[in-house]
């Protein structure tokens, strides 16, 4: 990749980050608000994904 290219990545990467912030900022801001939070629930499939990645890069290989 040439430097020219990098720059231009790095550069649409920093706009990109100032587009979203202020709804990652706002989403941050209600997850502090939450109550009951569900990450047990969220953790088991994100494991079960996880390994299966791990078992698929261990057969390629």
């Amino acid at each position: 990749m040439n430097s020219w290219e990098q720059i231009l990545l790095g550069m649409v990467a920093v706009i990109v980050t100032f587009l979203f912030w202020p709804g990652v900022k706002k989403a941050l801001e209600q997850s502090k608000n939450v109550e009951n939070s569900d990450w047990k629930g969220a953790l088991i499939p994100i494991a079960i994904v996880v390994l299966f990645i791990m078992f698929l890069i261990s057969i390629s290989s």
